[in-house]
């Protein structure tokens, strides 16, 4: 059919990068599955089997030539697709054909180059998120003193900074940059495992010598560019990792929905916005909008992945015994669509974090309405110094916000405590201006965002610095 007239999965289409996509791609799939086979070849050799040179170079030649229409036509006659792309490289490889997939069981090539493509996928991963945390990082160091007015709980609380409130977003993608990290130290190779994990198979292939199993496990696993191998397998790697790995994922997607989630509603309240180009369209309808699409573009991907999560536990607890096949189908969309969807959330919150616009005397008028309320426990204990009552200032000052507020929410008028507190004699002796300087109610919030970057961003920029990806452009 047309491709006009099927389905196409919008991650690739219009989301995801192409070097994701790529990742995940057919082509990488079967040219990794063939230097496993490569690689296995070359280890049994190398530990005495008869294979020849010769045999070793026509592999090599083949790897990435692949004839994807004859390894169709073979799967759809053997309802297998190992072993389809086993009867295409032998056909590509005559002279080898006999000792490709020598001892091994599918998931030799299965399993072990999908531990490859994760690596490398998290590898992807690791470095967009290096990109974001450092593009917040810089928003956050220039607006590391401008008071903003806190919330807890949605509701005004005590001021903060912009800048601070910025290192909220950029310390929770630190941590989940640490995750991946250690994910990525934690893969292991699948290696020579065997059919049901004994490795009965190989133990034949060398008549009975076990030192020359675990050396043929130890090489490829070396040759795939891992230190060691899973300890213990049944026919897969422990389906426990795909479900960590996964669980990483949706913690990103997490991180970047309260994100974004925040800068939305800090949008509506006209403060901070993201990007918005010159010809961007808003609405088709309300030609004066500027609606938040790439964070709510972000909170849509986001929640997908997060759904993913489940998918990697499940699978896991029903692997009965040494294997059960309803892992395949599970996986062969699980695994590429979260990392897709989490580069694609990453490719989208770095656009975002490089281009916030920052509204600041909105902010200012915002804070200035909330700001009488927020330092009323400061004026008391001003008051109490100056030798007032503690208990009946407590009362002055409790009855004129129940005033000024009453203003506020019934007359739609602005706070006015300020004014009333400077009419009030018991309040005579204090420096009511001095008090509602915004930038003396910010604690060490500027101080924080320093230590912060100091202590933090600046190792990950270091390590990531000649890694990190730049400015993936938007597709849609």
């Amino acid at each position: 059919m047309p491709d006009h007239e099927v389905y196409e999965n919008p991650l690739i289409s219009r989301y995801a990068s192409r070097p994701m996509a790529s990742l995940w791609g057919a082509q990488k799939k079967f040219s990794t599955w063939r230097r496993l086979w490569v690689w296995l070849a070359e280890a049994e050799a190398e530990l005495g089997l008869p294979i020849t040179a010769a045999q070793l170079d026509e592999l090599r030649a083949k790897v990435d030539d692949i004839d994807f229409t004859a390894a169709a036509g073979y799967e759809k006659k053997l309802r297998h697709d190992v072993m389809a792309h086993v009867h295409t490289y032998g056909d590509a490889c005559p002279n080898a054909k006999g000792i490709i997939h020598l001892g091994a069981t599918s998931n030799f090539v299965v399993d072990n180059a999908d531990v490859i493509v994760i690596r490398e996928s998290l590898e992807l991963v690791a470095s967009r998120l290096a990109a974001v945390i450092v593009a917040l990082a810089a928003f956050a160091e220039k607006h590391r003193d401008l008071p903003t007015l806190g919330f807890t709980h949605l509701q005004p609380a005590q001021p903060t900074t912009v800048g601070k409130r910025a290192t909220l977003w950029c310390y929770d993608l630190a941590l989940d940059l640490a995750e991946v990290e250690h994910r990525i130290a934690a893969l292991k190779a699948r290696s020579t495992k065997g059919t049901t994990g004994t490795q009965a198979s190989f133990l034949e292939l060398f008549e009975g010598d076990h030192d020359k199993c675990r050396q043929l496990e130890q090489r490829v696993a070396e040759k795939m560019g891992f230190d060691a191998s899973y300890a213990v397998t049944g026919q897969t790697y422990p389906r426990k990792v795909d479900a960590q790995v996964l669980d990483c994922l949706s913690g990103i997607a997490a991180s970047a929905h309260k994100a974004t989630t925040d800068l939305r509603i800090l949008a509506m309240r006209k403060e901070i916005e993201e990007p918005f180009e010159e010809h961007q369209i808003g609405s088709s309808a309300m030609p004066y909008k500027r609606n938040p699409m790439r964070s709510e573009r972000i909170g849509a991907l986001s929640r997908f992945v997060m759904s993913l999560a489940q998918n990697g536990a499940a699978t896991h607890a029903t692997q009965w015994m040494e294997r059960t096949l309803d892992d395949s189908a599970n996986r062969r969309l699980s695994l590429p669509q979260a990392f897709l969807g989490v580069d694609a959330v990453l490719v989208i919150y770095e656009n975002v974090a490089r281009g916030m616009v920052v509204y600041p005397e909105v902010i200012a008028k915002n804070l200035r309405e909330e700001l009488p309320f927020m330092i009323t426990e400061n004026v008391l204990m001003e008051a109490v110094k100056a030798g007032g009552d503690r208990q009946d200032l407590h009362e002055k000052i409790r009855q004129h916000s129940q005033a000024a507020g009453a203003v506020v929410k019934q007359q739609g008028g602005a706070n006015d405590l300020l004014d009333r507190l400077r009419k009030d004699d018991a309040f005579k002796a204090v420096d009511l201006g001095s008090i509602a300087d915004p930038s003396q109610l910010v604690g060490r919030a500027p101080q924080q965002v320093d230590e912060f970057l100091a202590e933090v961003v600046a190792s990950i920029r270091e390590r990531y610095a000649d890694r990190a990806a730049e400015g993936e452009e938007l597709r849609v």
